[in-house]
């Protein structure tokens, strides 16, 4: 559960990535001192840190893409090969393997 604080953490970092500001501890608490939110003095210190070389705009504008759908192809074709090649056989290995019916445990409906 978000307390508060998160939030108005969260809601001014975007603020600032929105204006093209760095985001540090220092300017949090700027922002949330001018909007009249009080936190412990070490939750901006916190979101600083944890945002540090991130970008923000990417990140929300890519929170839909998935990472699995990023891997591969990030890595290039040669890493998504092997990757396809696995469900082929897992494929093979469930069409080698007898389906057990109702009959074959003495629970055949017409018995």
């Amino acid at each position: 559960m978000t307390s508060n604080a998160e939030l108005a953490c969260v809601y001014s970092a975007l603020i600032l990535a929105d204006d093209e500001i760095a985001v540090t501890g220092e300017k949090l608490q700027t922002i949330l001192k001018a909007a009249n939110v009080d936190v412990e003095p070490y939750w901006p210190g916190l979101f600083a840190k944890a945002l540090e070389g991130v970008n923000i705009k990417e990140l929300i504008t890519n929170i839909g893409s998935g990472v699995g759908a990023a891997g591969p192809a990030a890595a290039g074709p040669a890493a998504a090969a092997p990757a396809a090649a696995a469900p082929a056989k897992e494929e093979k290995k469930k069409e080698e393997e007898p389906e057990e019916s109702d009959d074959d445990m003495g629970l055949g409906l017409f018995d």
